[in-house]
């Protein structure tokens, strides 16, 4: 199943694009937080979430105390949470945030990046499947969201926000929820659906459902991806083990997803190691994960090898790199403009020394 962003989750509408919980669903376990945000409002944030939620966390209303002082701040800045967290540690710990942060680091189980795990015995199960049966279902969930509606949802949805965005050329697929998958994917068939033939209109919607499959499939990869990145590609001391569940024949659930992550789990619980072995994969046992390497360009630490051959490879750091050497040549234009008029000068001075002098040879003869 695909799984998106939670934030999508608060706007109203396209719930069946969102995979919001149904009616019935919300019957059996109520839910907040979903579906009470204006879908054209577009600078929705973290902060703003966080503020409504403590009408549901009482426990986390005392961080709104420290607000007051900080309205300079823009809500929006990403260090306003962090003096927040800063001030928050100060009132609960009595230290700064930088010497609870330096405690948890030299804990028995911490280290450069970070202090240990809040739990002792932890670790992470894993579905996956092969990827040519999820590229089916990924298929055949795209048919299931036809088939419970997903087209009026959309054409009622671009009727009542987007259709006139896009009246005045100011439709916006990079904001809000109008940046879901499964949205943007149909725009050309909105647009004309009813303008043009029915063959056309047929093939427009093809085109949708097709990249909406193909968006879907990718997003997929992507996930795995970051779970292969993040815990199997670089593990560390901080990171749990992580054990695979092969959950692509679903007739074989039992004895090879339920049992086995039972037998896992009742082992963690019980302190010892299960019979099943996580899941690993080949790396240089020659990279040193603890070296730090300090990129003054993006004024930052960065810890371990992988991470830096990562960090330099990066869109900001890129992105710094090429601004650096822009205002450098800028600055080397700009310093050797000076020499090259005062050359420029000195030659027109001898140009014209010398036909003063030819003039005054001529005169004399």
């Amino acid at each position: 199943m695909q799984m998106l962003p939670f934030w999508r989750l608060v706007y109203e509408g396209l719930d069946i694009i969102t995979n919001k919980v149904t009616a019935q669903e919300q019957r059996m376990c109520q839910h907040h937080m979903i579906s009470f945000v204006d879908p054209l409002v577009t600078n929705y944030t973290v902060v703003d979430f966080r503020n409504k939620a403590t009408i549901y966390l009482p426990e986390t209303k005392f961080l709104l105390s420290w607000e007051e002082p900080i309205t300079t701040l823009s809500l929006c800045s990403g260090k306003f949470l962090s003096i927040l967290r800063s001030l928050q540690v100060f009132e609960e710990t009595g230290i700064s945030h930088s010497e609870f942060l330096h405690r948890q680091h030299a804990e028995e189980g911490g280290g450069p990046l970070g202090g240990p795990l809040k739990f002792p015995n932890l670790c992470i199960l894993w579905l996956h499947a092969d990827q040519t049966v999820l590229d089916e279902r990924l298929d055949k969930r795209v048919d299931d969201m036809l088939a419970a509606g997903l087209l009026d949802e959309l054409r009622d949805f671009h009727r009542r926000y987007n259709q006139k965005k896009v009246a005045e050329n100011s439709q916006d697929y990079q904001h809000g929820i109008f940046q879901s998958i499964g949205f943007k994917e149909f725009h050309e068939y909105l647009v004309t659906e009813g303008k043009c033939t029915p063959e056309t209109s047929n093939q427009l919607l093809k085109k949708g459902i097709e990249s909406l499959k193909q968006v879907t499939k990718r997003y997929a990869r992507k996930q795995n991806r970051w779970v292969k990145n993040r815990f199997l590609s670089r593990p560390g001391p901080r990171v749990p083990p992580v054990y695979g569940l092969e959950v692509s024949d679903v007739s074989k659930w039992e004895e090879c997803v339920l049992e086995p992550a039972l037998e896992i789990v009742q082992s963690f619980i019980q302190g010892h190691q299960p019979a099943a072995a996580p899941v690993k994969m080949p790396c240089n046992e020659t990279e040193n994960r603890r070296s730090h390497h300090m990129c003054d360009l993006c004024d930052r630490i960065i810890i371990g090898d992988r991470e830096w051959a990562a960090h330099i490879k990066s869109k900001s750091h890129l992105h710094r790199l090429k601004k650096r050497r822009r205002l450098d040549s800028d600055a080397v234009t700009t310093i050797e403009s000076p020499s090259i008029s005062s050359d420029h000068e000195k030659e027109l001075k001898e140009k014209g020394s010398l036909g003063q002098n030819e003039k005054e040879l001529e005169s004399s003869v």
